[in-house]
């Protein structure tokens, strides 16, 4: 039991007291024996008071018997009330730090402090004379004002802007959003005269909030109006200070300083700030591309949906990727029993495992270096882990590059999944989920066609081991991740361009990494049935060429005067658009919103898939390649072909 649970009894139970006191772990620090010194003697100002306004029609005479009862009830109720203050916790804090949640405690604290005097004087009658109600009344509302009002008037005191900050502004900042976010960027800066920079304003799409003070700074305007805010105070720089501010809101703030060459910075997205530690002013950054992505950033609460981790044994397959290790750094979050990290790329686990122990401090954890095309190797980690869970994320996923090696395309992305899955469920694992992507649907190239039947061997092993829950979970693009086509891009625009793009039509649908990752934890606790495929909610498909100028653009740079953009061709294979589900299938929610259900009108039969995986398995043994491409890519498309007509 805590030493506030024990206080707690303490009132209804005084006898606790004494023991609570000679506990060895009850102790105060110096600066709360201070503060209980401060509140005594405001509570005795505020007691005295009581009377002298009680007794006010004849000043400066207060009748005997109440002075009596003044000096020698003035003790037990200093000691009371100051017990009562400690109880709910106002001694937690320095009073400098005092919030909106610290003046509700102070008044239930003075509230029930109050009631507790009034009930021991009329019951207990521990003096000769009762306490007359007026000065009980009067001496609640000088409590309440004197302990708000000192530690208020402490705050406003050390918030004050030092002398020089007064005088020298700065740079001068504009702010847009005036909530939480915006407030914490201006008290940062009032605080840090040193990174001399002042806030000017605030700029806020609450209309009811045009002309209101905040922090002592004027709410100027809407993002509607950036223009004209913009063209009235000529700021120094813009901060935008809502840390789930959607990419639209984000491009249109961008777009109007850049228009007058103003920088702009953000607050940290959602994800950052959990993942936080620093003080705010050293998390300002400037705006990236995902920022204007122009739809809504996903937000998932990982400690509810990641629950099923606990205290499990979890095994993630290509954990030095991309998605690989922001799936080790999250699940790490909700306390697994056991993390098994698992690559084949001995630099890439070096890194994810020197990043999880050495910066994150999180030492359950187990590198191993194997390759998932291996059954023997395979079967002999999950026998030795035994894992609960198995995230498989290891992948081939370079488009051209698996056209020009088909074969370790099949082997890696295929046949690798079905060996996976196959040894996972005999090692008893209660879920297997697979990170799929959007060019496994009516697939192109064989790296799509691969992914496809990846998909397929999850499905089928849900079927052949119905003890284990098997899902895929499908998805685009993910932004930053090694070979995609932001830092593709921002290398270009580095070296002065030209920004190529295969077509000015292209569209694809993006995700930041973070957020695909948390809907995959998510995946792999929905629904009940096995072999399901979940897709992701990825919004709106963006043009890469709007991609394309709004990095040039972010870059402070314009597009086709500055850096070039030139249009090389569609690859073979490489679609236009990019489709989350097929043609035979339909979407089917879920009870997560930003998660739907794949599900096929005609289901494919385990038999035909195990066969013609088994078929491919020797043709890559083999080595022969010839045509295997646009066979695989046939097959897929046409499910139930004859697997002795492979290559």
């Amino acid at each position: 039991m805590s030493v506030a649970s024990e206080f707690r009894g303490a009132i209804l139970f005084p006898s606790r007291l004494s023991r609570l006191m000679r506990r060895p772990d009850f102790h105060l620090r110096r600066y709360q024996l201070w503060q209980m010194a401060g509140d005594g003697l405001l509570i005795a100002l505020a007691y005295f008071l009581a009377f002298q306004l009680r007794f006010l029609d004849d000043p400066g005479t207060i009748p005997p018997r109440y002075l009596n009862l003044l000096f020698g009830s003035m003790a037990f109720v200093v000691f009371g009330k100051i017990a009562v203050f400690y109880l709910f916790g106002l001694y937690q804090k320095w009073w400098r730090f005092v919030g909106g949640r610290d003046i509700l405690k102070i008044i239930q604290a003075v509230t029930i402090s109050s009631l507790l005097l009034i009930g021991i004087f009329a019951v207990v009658q521990p003096f000769a004379d009762g306490l007359p109600r007026s000065v009980a009344m009067t001496d609640f509302l000088l409590t309440m004002m004197l302990i708000a009002g000192a530690r208020l008037g402490t705050r406003l005191f050390k918030e004050r802007p030092e002398r020089g900050s007064r005088i020298a502004r700065g740079r001068e900042v504009l702010v847009v959003g005036a909530g939480s976010g915006g407030q914490m960027v201006v008290r940062e800066l009032r605080l840090n005269p040193g990174l001399g920079e002042t806030a000017i304003g605030f700029v806020d799409d609450n209309t009811g909030m045009r002309g209101m003070r905040i922090e002592g700074i004027s709410v100027l305007g809407t993002t509607d109006e950036i223009e004209s805010v913009l063209d009235e105070t000529e700021p120094d720089q813009v901060v935008i200070a809502i840390p789930s501010a959607p990419g639209t809101l984000r491009g249109k703030v961008v777009a109007a300083c850049r228009k007058r060459q103003i920088p702009v910075r953000t607050l940290p997205t959602v994800f950052e700030l959990l993942r936080g530690g620093v003080q705010l002013s050293q998390q300002l950054r400037e705006v990236r591309v995902e920022d204007v992505l122009g739809r809504e950033p996903v937000v998932v609460e990982l400690a509810r949906v990641g629950a099923y981790l606990e205290d499990q044994v979890v095994l993630v397959t290509g954990a030095g990727g991309s998605i690989g290790s922001e799936l080790c750094r999250q699940i790490a979050r909700v306390n697994p029993r056991l993390l098994v990290m698992l690559d084949h790329a001995e630099d890439n686990l070096f890194q994810i495992e020197r990043e999880m122990v050495a910066e994150r401090h999180f030492s359950r954890v187990e590198a191993v270096l194997a390759d998932c095309k291996e059954t023997e190797r395979m079967f002999e980690v999950m026998q030795r882990f035994r894992p609960d869970i198995v995230f498989h994320a290891a992948a081939y996923k370079h488009v051209p590059l698996m056209e020009s090696n088909p074969l370790e395309a099949v082997r890696n992305n295929a046949i690798a999944t079905r060996i996976t899955a196959d040894t996972a469920a005999a090692a008893g694992a209660n879920r297997f989920v697979l990170i799929s992507t959007d060019k496994a649907v009516t697939p192109k190239t064989v790296m799509g066609a691969s992914k496809a039947l990846a998909e397929w061997a999850v499905a089928s092993a849900g079927e052949r081991h119905p003890e284990t829950r098997f899902v895929s979970v499908r998805f685009g693009n993910v932004l930053g991740s090694s070979g995609s086509v932001v830092p593709i891009f921002r290398s270009q625009i580095e070296r002065g361009g030209p920004v190529t793009v295969t077509h000015p039509d292209m569209t694809r649908f993006f995700m930041t990494i973070p957020e695909a990752v948390q809907l995959v934890i998510r995946s792999g606790d929905t629904g009940n049935s096995r072999g399901d495929v979940f897709v992701l909610d990825m919004g709106d498909p963006v043009r890469i060429v709007d991609l394309a100028e709004n990095m040039i653009t972010l870059a402070g740079l314009e597009p086709e005067k500055d850096i070039a953009i030139e249009f090389t061709g569609t690859r073979p294979g490489e679609k236009i658009h990019e489709e989350l589900f097929g043609a035979e299938e339909r979407s089917q929610p879920t009870a997560s919103k930003r998660i739907m259900r794949a599900v096929r009108d005609e289901p494919i039969e385990s038999a035909w898939v195990e066969s013609t995986l088994d078929r491919l398995e020797q043709v890559v043994r083999t080595g022969d390649e010839s045509h295997l491409a646009e066979t695989v890519v046939r097959i897929v498309n046409s499910p139930g072909v004859d697997p002795a007509r492979i290559a």
